[in-house]
């Protein structure tokens, strides 16, 4: 029988120009593509001349086969990155321009090491307000960021930084050592978040602020940190002016781990990760329990949780607000409902997490006439 595709009889030699009734249904540009994709299944060396003269010599078989499963390849491929597309799924590329380089890069940003221990050198990102100069005492704020003592970014309180600085504070979002970068304990994060504080007021007269008016905020981890230098003494790293207080003036603090110990068999965190706790902090949790630390004199605090919180139980800011309040301090809590952990960062849905509980730290923090008016905030 005719030999080719069609039942028409092709051409039987390679003259340099396209085959009738072969390859004319194909155009080039798809039928290249088909090649491409196609060729590790033909055999080594072929090219688009031999995919011709297979056609013309009666091996269509072996080459629709092949295309056949070029097709089937480009199907799936198509298919999986509409289905990467509809379910939110970043591809590879996407993926790996999220991961975070280090030392952290915050746009706007001033950036001072405000610690180094060995070769590691600790960044302070400073945000201050447009009108600011060095001879200013204006109140500043330093934030933690969270990750579980291991992870993290102080990227994280950016906006928080840009808000507060336009606000007319000094807004600043402290490193630390963690457990992924730098193979350190939860103790040496305590000790590198009181090292902040304190070096703000050395740095006080240049940075423009008041040494008497220094809040200290976090999220998670980095709330623990921040109520850790309101309530915990010691842990402070040696070699530092003791006379220089490491203790804020006041807190501000998003879901924090505020309890490291058990309370009545209750688990305060996930258990999960309660087992291993004690590594973590590498001290006895208690030593490091905000909770358990508690007496009177501590900064006023504001603390935002969220009432689903399955990693930090609400539960836990709640008896430490009321061991806060019997020992005289001032404590507000802010619970928020079914709101998960994490749910006050910039970025989370809509953003209106973000906007609320920004808005009752801008009230909390005019009560203590760091701030002046009313919140601005509607972004």
């Amino acid at each position: 029988r005719p030999r080719g595709v069609g039942g028409h009889r092709p051409y039987a030699r390679w003259h340099g120009k396209p085959c009738e009734n072969t390859l004319k249904p194909l155009t080039l540009p798809y039928a290249w593509s088909l090649y491409l994709v196609s060729k590790q299944a033909l055999p080594k060396g072929t090219t688009m001349k031999n995919m011709h003269w297979m056609m013309c010599r009666g091996n269509s078989n072996r080459l629709f086969g092949c295309l056949s499963l070029a097709f089937a390849l480009l199907w799936v491929s198509v298919a999986s990155a509409q289905q990467d597309r509809q379910s939110g799924k970043p591809k590879r590329a996407q993926q790996k321009k999220r991961v975070r380089s280090y030392p952290a890069v915050l746009p706007g940003a001033d950036v001072k090491v405000y610690k180094k221990i060995g070769d590691v050198k600790l960044n302070m990102y400073i945000f201050s307000p447009d009108d600011h100069k060095a001879s200013d005492k204006r109140p500043a704020i330093v934030f933690f960021f969270g990750g579980g003592w291991k992870s993290g970014s102080p990227i994280q309180f950016l906006e928080h930084c840009k808000y507060l600085a336009s606000r007319g504070m000094v807004a600043m979002s402290a490193d630390y050592r963690v457990l992924a970068r730098h193979g350190t304990k939860a103790v040496s994060c305590v000790a590198d978040a009181k090292s902040a504080v304190r070096w703000i007021r050395v740095h006080s007269a240049e940075l423009g602020i008041d040494p008497q008016r220094v809040a200290a905020g976090g999220g998670s981890a980095g709330g623990h940190l921040a109520a850790c230098t309101g309530v915990i003494d010691g842990f402070d790293e040696s070699g530092e002016d003791a006379k220089i207080s490491s203790r804020p003036n006041a807190m501000a603090l998003f879901n924090p781990a505020l309890v490291l110990a058990s309370i009545d068999d209750r688990s305060p965190i996930d258990p999960k990760q309660a087992g291993n706790l004690r590594e973590r902090m590498g001290v006895p949790a208690e030593k490091l329990s905000p909770y358990h630390n508690v007496a009177g004199g501590a900064p006023p605090t504001v603390i935002f949780h969220g009432r689903a919180d399955t990693t930090v139980r609400f539960w836990s800011a709640e008896i430490f607000t009321t061991a806060m309040q019997k020992a005289g301090n001032r404590c507000e809590l802010h619970g928020y409902e079914d709101q998960p952990h994490g749910f006050f960062n910039y970025g989370r849905g809509d953003n209106k997490a973000y906007r609320s509980t920004l808005r009752e730290l801008d009230k909390f923090l005019v009560s203590l006439d760091y701030l002046e008016g009313q919140p601005s905030n509607e972004r």
